[in-house]
């Protein structure tokens, strides 16, 4: 049975698709763009989802003892009509959206991009197809947000409270990460984020900078000396930094300086840097970096 569960599992990571959520916002340029270049490095399937809301969608109510319309058959008869005609177009748009997303990909160098459109909501579709998840590209914003550059989509925190998947929250236009970010505390999660960007060819060749917030010490200096061997032993380029300070602001001001193209954090704990989705910090940095992040679960 274990070896049967081991093949299993093999054959499941084997099969496990970067999913790159496609609507009809600006950030769906990046998200094809960055979910392209995953799958490349990562050798995976890529699919781009749309997912027809049900807020979208007309709900098909029973107007026949509104006062008023119960007399009026015909107007009932033209309203369901127009439901049905708007229903249809959403789901027509969806597949127009799909098809660009997917002549983008293939453009990016992916040969067979696979399309898939669902109805529904939007955490419920994606907890339905977490299994077939190795990585999720979402956007920042969403359609509801798009004309605020900075403000989070709707559904982006409700993703990350879900999803026991990494995301790769996009920003901004595509660029190929030439180096990136690991916000570093040493817990015991955030160490098994270490070994999953060790083991995972997804960043394979690229600079690490291991960055950790707040005031030195002994283990903090230990932990970070560990990870920089594991990391190295890995092949990687390995740069490692401790500083004091607010940790939003200081992870940010970093990333500037050192022209970071990507930050990692873990998506949960109770550490300074790891209060996410309960404290201020994983707002802030939803909201205000200005590069792409890959939270870890």
């Amino acid at each position: 049975r274990r070896r049967y569960n081991n093949k299993e599992k093999q054959m499941s990571e084997s099969q496990a698709k970067v999913v790159a959520c496609i609507d009809g916002s600006g950030a769906a340029v990046a998200v094809c763009d960055y979910a392209a270049w995953a799958s490349q490095r990562l050798q995976a399937p890529l699919e781009l989802l749309h997912v027809l809301d049900h807020s979208q969608t007309p709900a098909h109510a029973d107007l026949s003892g509104n006062i008023g319309l119960g007399s009026r058959e015909h107007l009932l008869v033209e309203l369901a009509e127009l439901d049905e005609q708007r229903g249809r177009l959403l789901r027509e748009q969806g597949k127009v959206m799909l098809e660009a997303a997917a002549q983008r990909a293939r453009a990016d160098g992916v040969e067979t991009p696979l399309t898939r459109q669902r109805h529904g909501e939007l955490v419920d579709t994606l907890r339905e197809l977490e299994g077939e998840i190795r990585l999720l590209v979402m956007g920042r914003n969403g359609e509801v947000s798009d004309s605020l550059a900075r403000h989070v989509g709707s559904h982006l925190e409700s993703v990350i409270r879900t999803l026991h998947r990494p995301i790769l929250v996009t920003t901004g236009e595509f660029h190929a990460p030439r180096r990136l970010m690991l916000a570093f505390d040493n817990s015991p999660s955030t160490r098994k984020g270490l070994d999953m960007l060790a083991q995972s060819p997804l960043f394979a060749g690229l600079p690490i900078h291991l960055l950790t917030v707040g005031s030195a010490s002994d283990d903090i200096a230990r932990g970070l000396e560990d990870a920089r061997q594991r990391l190295q032993q890995a092949g990687f380029e390995v740069v490692t930094a401790q500083r004091s300070g607010e940790v939003e602001s200081t992870l940010l001001a970093y990333q500037r300086e050192e022209q970071i193209d990507l930050i990692v954090m873990g998506a949960y704990g109770h550490s300074r840097i790891r209060q996410f989705l309960v404290g201020s910090t994983t707002t802030g940095m939803l909201r205000n970096t200005e590069c792409p992040l890959l939270l870890l679960r």
